[in-house]
């Protein structure tokens, strides 16, 4: 004699499931409906034992708050050092000196003879008038350029060479227009740029080594985290297994609230971040203003946002993971 079993949620016939309402819909619909309801039922429990735990959720959320907070921090410093040093490194230009007592025909035949050149993009003059202004304009220069009695500065054509200009070709550029007849020296500051670049590079390499080291801990964290939680809970998960519960059912609930903690950790990176940029961009302008400059700090972006919301997600879903999945292997009944 069979004893009489209730349908499994979700168990539908071949074509078509009854609703509550009397409805009866299609067996996808119905699958889908109860596959949407179970992770419904897992985010929404997990997330309200977190709150039953909410000294320890805080503690955990904090610590890897702080690991997501870190190599955020170091990723903004590096933009900002790289959008001050990139727009100095954009300033590509050679400054052509021009010969002293040469006249406007012998400025305009060697501003053509540059402009002729290939790796050339523009040319632009500055007049000693031009230079005069600007060096009156930079801060501590006004009350020396006042005691000038005439101005000492020479004509300087400003070559702008072509984007993505290799240093030997740029180095080659500079003595064609030395050689060219009316030139009286060529400037260009291309070793302190590549030392700048190499540095950047530098500072990226180490900002990326810290970030991993301090992903590691993050994860760390919220692995030791689930792992305590689901040996708190080892006598129920085994009875959910002796049923009949699958290792997903089993694993489900755990795995959300890995993703929780990466949520809240991320969200909480990202309002220390703009905190610190808050508390920084005073300062920062101060000092800009005091170089006659205007630039500020560069703060968070949407991508800088969602990499930090997906990075602290899957950083909990896969520590939540781990944790769990060597514990219900060994406690699955043979």
């Amino acid at each position: 004699m069979s004893a009489n079993r209730s349908p499994e949620p979700g168990a539908t016939n071949r074509r078509t499931a009854a609703r509550d309402d009397g409805v009866r819909e299609p067996a996808a619909h119905a699958s889908l409906r109860a596959w949407l309801g179970q992770h419904a039922y897992g985010a929404l429990s997990s997330l309200g034992r977190l709150w039953q735990r909410r000294a320890a959720t805080l503690l955990t959320v904090a610590v890897m708050g702080l690991a997501l907070a870190l190599p955020l921090l170091l990723h903004l410093a590096l933009r900002n050092l790289e959008r001050y040093g990139g727009s100095i490194q954009e300033a590509r230009e050679l400054s052509v000196f021009v010969a002293p007592g040469s006249d406007a025909k012998a400025i305009g035949k060697l501003e053509t003879a540059i402009a002729a050149d290939a790796a050339v993009e523009s040319v632009r003059l500055r007049s000693p008038d031009e230079g005069l202004a600007e060096l009156e304009a930079l801060p501590g220069f006004a009350e020396a350029v006042a005691l000038l009695e005439e101005n000492p500065l020479p004509t300087v054509l400003l070559v702008a060479p072509r984007a993505g200009l290799a240093s030997d070709a740029m180095a080659a550029l500079a003595g064609r227009l030395g050689a060219l007849p009316g030139a009286d020296l060529v400037l260009y500051d291309l070793e302190w740029r590549e030392r700048m670049t190499r540095a950047l590079a530098l500072a990226a390499r180490l900002a990326a080594i810290v970030a991993a080291m301090l992903a590691l801990g993050a994860l760390l964290v919220v692995g030791n985290t689930i792992r305590l939680d689901v040996q708190g809970r080892a006598e129920e998960i085994a009875i959910v297994q002796q049923l009949g519960g699958s290792d997903g059912f089993v694993r489900r609930p755990f795995l959300y609230a890995g993703c929780w903690y990466g949520l809240f950790a991320s969200l909480a990176a990202l309002v220390g971040c703009a905190v610190a940029l808050a508390a920084l961009a005073g300062p920062v302008a101060s000092l800009a203003e005091s170089y006659g400059s205007t630039l500020g700090l560069v703060g968070l972006d949407l991508e800088t946002v969602g990499a930090t919301l997906l990075a602290g997600l899957v950083l909990g879903w896969l520590g939540a993971w781990i944790a769990c999945g060597r514990h219900l292997a060994r406690g699955r009944p043979a």
